[in-house]
């Protein structure tokens, strides 16, 4: 505000407006997140309403004086005491939480690649090496892909030992038919297999490829859980044999478990692989002396054999030009058994326990 020299002003208005700045200053000090400093500045520095009012009291008569003077020196205590207070109320809020400005700093914790994704990124730079090409198919796919073509019939008894989940597809509305009854049921896939079929219909020969996907199957125990990952090798071409399988197997075994470790192949069934065996590794949790996990020292890591050619058949290749061998294994039991790994239940690689996940 300002005034002319020759101008006056009423004792009793400037006390009205100092009052007032003291209410509204007091009420702004006490709910405003500002510095000490830039609140004083606002209320109390060269260009604040009070310090302008302030200078106003030499247009007041000398009646008024000592009355107004006496009333802005009480409005400048009551505004630097809730200045003071809520200097002090910061310091002690900031005690409990002081920070050394001189002390180095602390790095935020770093997040690292999954248990399990690491164990595919292994297996995936193994058999790389073996010139096997990592390829990805459908983890939701058509009945036919993943049970027919890999010679299993509807109603053949093998499909009763896949707990397979079936899922709702467009057919099932009863709105659009498929006429062709090779794609008439979809299922989560319960293997890695249906990759074999969807890379021969490639019709690029020979293959050799590793798939790496997801599987679901109703299972659930210290060795199974309702989804999980495999990888499925797949390797054709003119005269391949069983010892091409088992030199493969073996290497892999030696590289991603270590030398020590033992592995077997026993004679098993499957209905895509003729001749089919069922591949195990000595127990890491034990050291093939038996646990609640091994039982008896062995592990089954899963299965292999030769290409059955029913399957080459399916996918218009010659058997009687080209046979080869498949092998699938799953992931988390794979790295379960892998030396100094110590896991003996799959179901804690999904737990989310961060203490767990730290280790690894």
């Amino acid at each position: 505000m300002t005034q002319n020299k020759d101008q006056t002003m009423s004792g009793d208005e400037l006390i009205r407006m100092l009052l007032a700045v003291d209410e509204e200053g007091s009420r702004d000090i006490r709910n405003s997140d500002d510095s000490y400093d830039s609140l004083f500045q606002t209320h109390l520095g060269k260009e604040s309403e009070f310090s302008q009012l302030a200078s106003s009291i030499r247009f007041v008569s000398k009646e008024d004086k000592s009355r107004v003077g006496t009333v802005m020196n009480s409005v400048k205590k009551h505004l630097m005491d809730a200045l003071s207070l809520k200097h002090k109320n910061f310091i002690e809020n900031n005690e409990k939480e002081s920070i050394d400005v001189t002390a180095p700093g602390q790095r935020p914790l770093e997040g690292h690649l999954h248990i399990v994704t690491q164990a595919i990124e292994e297996i995936t730079a193994t058999f790389n090496k073996l010139g096997f090409t990592r390829v990805r198919h459908p983890e939701v796919d058509w009945d036919y892909y993943a049970f027919e073509a890999l010679n299993m019939p509807k109603n053949h008894p093998a499909r009763d030992e896949w707990e397979t989940f079936f899922i709702q597809n467009p057919t099932d509305d009863g709105k659009q038919k498929n006429t062709d009854s090779r794609f008439d049921k979809m299922v989560l896939t319960p293997h890695t297999s249906n990759g074999q079929i969807h890379e021969m219909e490639k019709g690029v020969l020979p293959i050799r490829m590793i798939n790496i996907a997801k599987c679901y199957r109703r299972q659930i125990d210290v060795s199974h859980t309702p989804m999980f990952h495999q990888f499925e090798g797949l390797y054709i071409d003119k005269n391949v044999s069983i010892g091409h399988l088992k030199g493969v197997l073996d290497y892999f075994a030696a590289s991603f478990f270590g030398k020590e470790r033992k592995t077997r192949i026993r004679p098993f069934h499957f209905q895509f692989t003729e001749p089919s065996f069922e591949v195990d590794i000595s127990c890491g949790i034990c050291n093939g002396k038996g646990c609640r996990l091994c039982k008896e020292g062995w592990l089954e890591l899963g299965g292999s054999g030769m290409v059955h050619p029913n399957v080459l058949r399916f996918c218009n290749i010659d058997p009687d030009v080209y046979n080869g061998y498949a092998f699938g294994w799953g992931v988390e039991r794979a790295y379960m058994m892998k030396s100094q790994t110590n896991l003996d239940d799959i179901r804690i690689l999904y737990g989310n326990d961060i203490r767990f996940l730290t280790q690894f």
